[in-house]
């Protein structure tokens, strides 16, 4: 039996066995294991769902608030190098101790008593049986197990998948933001921006405030917030922004925050994801007031890696998690917009249940050299796998076939000049390999960023 004393790497080892499949939807199971650990949060709780830009509003949120002087316990997921990163209090990786004392008391709720210690009256009953967690779920009651150890002031939970039934939705909240709607994950949410919509939607609660960070509304956004009872803040409508050469002016249901910073993080729709997360901010002024002064050194200070993620250096390396079409698409926009270069080598790799196609055909403008490589996980796409998709979208450019990503990038910084520029995309595998290859390559991927 594993205990707080275990090693991290034990407990998310343990975690992996612990139910039949890696995702299975639903509320049941985690609200009981939350109902015997007693995870009732005092402090106010925003959640962030939608298809992308939530680790960005989650970021944001976090650098903010921690610059107003609370407190801030943040979860978010996955993770790209180390587990520790989905959990973070006082914008401070939660430390593996406390981490495995937060995952032993989740696993002393879920699992089935000593018969010695129950009271034979109790026996059989269903509420003393073992409950089956996935590791998501086993992780999210975690986390809210650390921030109510931890005494933070306020709570920001990323969704995992969708929003009605995951895991994250089981916490009641103060505010609600979902930040925008696209096809991913079909299927579990949908085959349509409508239906993925209302799956987002579900994290909407009665007569608190759900933001929404795009000014394209799904009929279904504007529907659950009025089955439900929320007060739907929609961006271009209740909140907006103006955006300036060197600055931007936020406007909101509370006035105007003038002459913002540009957000340390890089893109064309981060000011699309400001402006929800000042929402948000808006809608909880009572509870946690933010100065301007915290505005605008949390936008200045906010760190996000592996979100067009620029490495210093030449040649110029970007890495970006993009791994659906509307991400893609945001990321093809963002290359447009840099200074041309002489050569753009992309070291791409995917899981192969996304929409590899479509990924591939929103960037294939902007590639002259795709290195293809295959990913070392149940889910990944082989380098033949993408190679094949490159060819039916009719790439004009150079497709050569990897076994690791590794070796994509080492040809890569092999064959790239000064001027050339190399980009990482298309899963978190990817950008995490390139990451843990820093060592052996002239790249320095935890510098700046």
């Amino acid at each position: 039996m594993l205990d707080e004393h275990s090693a991290l790497s034990d407990w998310l080892a343990y975690l992996e066995t612990k139910h039949p499949k890696a995702i299975e939807l639903g509320l049941e199971r985690v609200a009981k294991v939350k109902q015997r650990l007693g995870l009732n949060p005092t402090f106010p709780v925003i959640v962030v769902g939608g298809t992308n830009g939530k680790g960005s509003v989650c970021a944001m949120l976090e650098s903010m608030l921690h610059a107003a002087g609370y407190r801030v316990g943040c979860y978010t997921s996955p993770h790209l190098l180390d587990y520790n990163e989905r959990v973070r209090i006082g914008q401070r990786q939660a430390s593996d101790a406390v981490l495995c004392a937060a995952f032993e008391r989740v696993e002393q709720a879920r699992a089935v008593p000593p018969l010695q210690n129950m009271d034979a009256s109790l026996q059989g009953n269903d509420e003393l049986s073992e409950i089956s967690l996935t590791y998501f779920e086993f992780g999210t009651l975690a986390a809210m197990q650390c921030f109510i150890d931890q005494a933070v002031e306020v709570a920001i939970l990323e969704v995992g998948l969708g929003g009605r039934l995951d895991a994250v939705n089981v916490f009641d909240h103060d505010c609600a933001v979902v930040t925008s709607i696209d096809l991913d994950h079909m299927e579990y949410l949908g085959d349509t921006r409508e239906h993925i919509a209302y799956e987002k939607a579900g994290i909407f609660r009665v007569g608190k405030v759900a933001v929404f960070g795009d000014m394209d509304v799904p009929i279904t956004i504007r529907a659950q917030a009025q089955h439900v009872g929320a007060q739907l803040w929609c961006l271009g409508e209740q909140f907006s922004f103006t955006a300036g050469a060197q600055q931007w002016n936020y406007h909101g249901v509370s006035g105007t925050r003038s002459a913002l910073p540009y957000p340390a993080l890089r893109g064309a729709f981060q000011l699309h994801n400001a402006s929800a997360a000042l929402a948000a901010l808006d809608a909880l002024k009572n509870k946690l007031p933010v100065s301007m002064a915290a505005v605008r050194r949390g936008l200045v200070e906010v760190v996000l890696p592996g979100r067009f993620q620029v490495v210093p250096g030449r040649p110029m390396l970007i890495l970006d998690v993009a791994h659906n079409p509307q991400a893609a698409r945001s990321l093809a926009r963002n290359l447009a917009d840099l200074p041309p270069c002489h050569k753009t080598f992309a070291v791409f790799a995917m899981l192969k249940d996304k929409d590899m196609a479509s990924v591939a055909r929103a960037l294939k403008g902007q590639v002259d050299v795709w290195l293809v490589a295959g990913i070392a996980a149940s889910r990944g796409a082989t380098a033949a796998e993408l190679s094949r998709v490159l060819y039916a979208e009719r790439v004009k450019s150079a497709v050569l076939t990897f076994v690791t990503v590794t070796d994509a990038l080492q040809h890569a910084c092999n064959e790239a000049v000064e001027n050339d520029r190399i980009i990482a995309f298309g899963s978190f595998y990817t950008v995490a390999e390139v990451m843990r290859a820093q060592s052996a390559l002239r790249f320095d991927l935890r510098g700046d960023t």
